[in-house]
């Protein structure tokens, strides 16, 4: 029996993507064990959106022709979609493999073992529209109580600064009748939360006939049966419709979570991103949605360092977050991405500026994460339990994505418990159970 190990790096399409094709190796008799464990493959799906991310991908290829020198290494995701080249340089490298044939990866590895071979192999193409999702039936999922689904691939904004709709090509939504096959499976098999998640997740259906997120989120309510929760992946402002934040209002089977990227407070700068809002309307979406749906947590992607960001500019954005009813903020900082058009731009911004800057956006995220969760103290949430993580004691998520410390003397790990948020304080968020569900 081979052993086969995988490391993924980048977002959670990446990282469902590795699942599905664990799922397929398992099943033709390879075994999974850890990355840094010996191994006879060597299975790594990297990540372009950085810089940054292009160096740890690198370097864990490197990490794993260390580990054996004899071992297939193989690199797929999308590094290797936009720069095969820069993986098939690798000494030691055997397979880069794009996105468009990671579905076909068992095929290809298997080929590749199965003949004489001299030199690294490339298997790229480009990625077209009729190359949609296929559905998968999980049997060895690794998340005890939450599972992910993918909805959708790719991505056709074309924002100044991002490599992604090159990487991952234009957008394909998976069929929705494979969708609701997938959750239904999931659910019997016990999983208690369900993520639907995809590359630009509001944009399903757009290449499908009367189909969109709205449509399918009723669906799958109407649809699935059992005792289930869904969380909705990022979704991009100007598909948040009313009808669906009514929707999210309505339901309590969808999580009072979503997140929402900014990128930038100054409309000068969202401009030059090829961002298709302006602030106010960000801000005014953003409080509609808080007002819609009580006890929703509001989350933004900000970037900070923009070629040709001012002070002022950022003095917008920090402005903007600070009056809005934001809980949680992901920062990122401006890395220029060769092929994009702001890659181009002149004044790109200092490093130490960037850093300075995210810093203080950084610090002020946590000052709205704890005034969120002290506006949440006394109330009721639906609770995922997750981990125990001492004798009777447990933690767990709730729908609006808070980590929360509860007792229980029995093994409540996997289900979903209405619980009371009792307590907030340097050591953490801590709960009461009030009804455990079985």
């Amino acid at each position: 029996m081979k052993k086969l190990a995988f490391h993924t790096l980048g977002c959670k399409v990446n990282q469902v993507e590795t699942e599905q094709i664990k799922e397929e190796f398992s099943d033709r008799g390879y075994q999974i064990v850890d990355f840094d464990e010996p191994a006879d493959i060597y299975i790594i799906n990297t990540c372009t959106v950085t810089h940054v991310s292009d160096r740890k991908s690198r370097a864990m290829i490197r990490r794993a022709i260390r580990r054996n020198p004899a071992a297939v290494i193989v690199a797929t995701g999308c590094v290797a979609q936009v720069d095969a080249g820069q993986l098939a340089s690798i000494e030691g490298i055997d397979l880069v493999v794009g996105n468009n044939d990671k579905e076909n990866l068992v095929a290809i590895v298997e080929d590749f073992l199965a003949r004489e071979h001299t030199g690294v192999e490339v298997k790229v193409e480009s990625i077209g529209q009729e190359d949609k999702p296929r559905a998968i039936l999980y049997q060895h999922m690794h998340e005890r109580a939450r599972a992910f689904v993918k909805i959708q691939d790719g991505c056709q904004s074309f924002c100044t600064y991002c490599i992604v709709p090159y990487a991952r090509g234009p957008v394909r939504s998976k069929q929705p009748e494979d969708v609701l096959r997938e959750i239904t499976h999931l659910v019997d098999l016990g999983y208690r939360e369900i993520v639907l998640t995809g590359i630009h997740t509001g944009f399903y259906g757009v290449d499908l006939n009367d189909w969109n997120l709205h449509r399918l989120l009723t669906a799958i309510l109407e649809q699935v049966r059992g005792q289930y929760r869904i969380r909705l992946s990022s979704l991009e402002p100007l598909e948040l419709e009313d009808r669906l934040l009514e929707l999210i209002a309505d339901d309590r089977r969808i999580c009072r979570h979503l997140h929402i990227p900014l990128q930038s407070g100054s409309n000068n700068i969202l401009k030059k991103m090829g961002r298709r809002y302006d602030s106010s309307y960000y801000l005014d979406l953003i409080q509609r949605a808080a007002s819609k749906i009580p006890g929703v947590a509001l989350a933004a992607d900000v970037m900070v360092g923009f070629p040709s960001e001012t002070q002022d500019d950022f003095a917008a954005t920090y402005d903007l977050i600070e009056q809005s009813p934001l809980a949680d903020l992901h920062v990122f900082k401006y890395s220029r991405r060769a092929g994009t058009r702001a890659a181009e731009m002149k004044e790109q911004v200092d490093e130490h500026e960037k850093q300075r800057r995210s810093e203080l956006l950084i610090e002020l995220a946590r000052k709205k994460q704890l005034e969120f969760v002290k506006q949440c103290r006394g109330q009721s949430f639906d609770l995922l339990v997750e981990q125990k993580i001492g004798i009777d004691k447990y933690t767990g998520i709730t729908d609006n994505y808070i980590e929360i410390v509860l007792p229980s003397t029995q093994d409540i790990r996997g289900q979903l418990c209405e619980i009371i948020l009792t307590d907030t304080n340097q050591h953490g968020n801590f709960g009461q159970l009030c009804i455990e569900h079985n």
